[in-house]
């Protein structure tokens, strides 16, 4: 049963992480050694782009991972058994019903079980995602997960990764994504005697520590600082630097270069389009309408990128091949996967 499921975690990653090749222009990583392979972790990361954010987590930390995710998306009973050999661990909020808050004990019990065995977890401590360009107050459930781990098994050498999330545009398509994993941070460091000491030190740290890795704009004036950064044409995945802009008052940007190709993309998007013209049309007039959280427009639309594209590229690939050969069938495919390239690319 283990090596099945290894080899079940091993294909779903390798998956994601093509589909996520041919989805975003840039997937950039930093600091990837921080990430202790032999000790238990628990990745602390912002949230901007829904289900996208623990994707690239999860294919670019070298990691097996487990997941708190909100209850709410393992409803239906398919979809839930699905998730769970995933490695996601339902997480319940008040809006799902304060009765159901008591279901958070053994969740959290069983993160500190796993941590115990040395394995890697990944938590959102924002709470919930927001496309803002700023590192939102600090939730505590992290901090229970954390000081009830070190409670039950003090032994227990726990590594806290605060994980920075950086996109272009994390509504667009193509975009661009940068991930900084931080500096390893030892959770018995903030183990004093008094716990509201420790949870206060704790949460600190880590919201200084994830303001450092992502764009952090103070909500004071947010949508007339994110305007001006806009109209320096800063790069959105170099967060030290936009930082930096936004403490020196806009006197020490750095633009980055700019893009001599536009006409060409605008050009190869469209043929793109044309081509996958059947999931495009599913897309554009019966799911992105019904879409309610803009956060999960990324989501949706990847999500039919690695399930309804392959299906319409297969289906047209075998309807060439019965009438045409597979001389030809085999022409379309890999014209197909080279328009993929360069209208995402480029």
């Amino acid at each position: 049963m283990v090596v099945l499921k290894r080899l079940w975690l091993y294909s779903v990653r390798a998956y994601l992480k093509l589909g996520l090749f041919f989805y975003f222009k840039k997937i950039q990583v930093f600091n990837l050694n921080n990430v202790p392979k032999d000790k238990p972790v628990l990745f602390l990361a912002n949230h901007q782009n829904a289900l996208l954010d623990p994707l690239l987590i999860a294919t670019n930390c070298n990691r097996f991972l487990y997941f708190l995710t909100r209850a709410g998306v393992f409803k239906k009973a398919f979809i839930s058994k699905i998730f769970a050999s995933l490695q996601m661990l339902p997480v319940y909020r008040i809006r799902d019903g304060w009765s159901n808050l008591t279901n958070n004990t053994a969740i959290f019990n069983r993160c500190s079980y796993l941590l115990s065995k040395n394995e890697a977890i990944l938590i959102f401590p924002e709470g919930s995602h927001n496309i803002v360009r700023t590192v939102r107050p600090l939730s505590k459930g992290f901090t229970r997960i954390v000081f009830d781990t070190l409670d039950k098994y003090p032994d227990t050498d726990l590594h806290l990764i605060p994980v920075g999330l950086n996109f272009i545009n994390s509504m667009g398509f193509p975009d661009s994504t940068a991930i900084y994993y931080g500096e390893p941070i030892r959770a018995k460091d903030f183990v004093f005697k008094d716990k509201n000491t420790s949870i206060v030190k704790l949460k600190t740290r880590i919201q200084l520590e994830l303001s450092k890795l992502t764009t952090h704009i103070p909500s004071n004036q947010y949508s007339l600082n994110l305007e001006k950064l806009n109209q320096l044409n800063v790069d959105f995945l170099k967060p030290t630097e936009v930082n930096k802009c936004l403490q020196s008052n806009f006197q020490d940007c750095k633009p980055k270069q700019k893009d001599n190709a536009l006409g060409l993309k605008r050009i190869l998007k469209f043929l793109l389009k044309t081509n996958l013209i059947g999931p495009y049309v599913v897309w554009r007039f019966r799911v992105k309408p019904k879409i309610k959280e803009i956060e999960f427009i990324s989501t949706f639309r990847f999500a039919l990128a690695i399930t309804l594209v392959p299906l319409w590229i297969f289906i047209l690939v075998f309807t060439l091949a019965y009438c045409f050969g597979w001389t030809i069938a085999m022409g379309y495919l890999v014209a197909t996967i080279i328009l993929a390239l360069l209208a995402v690319k480029v």
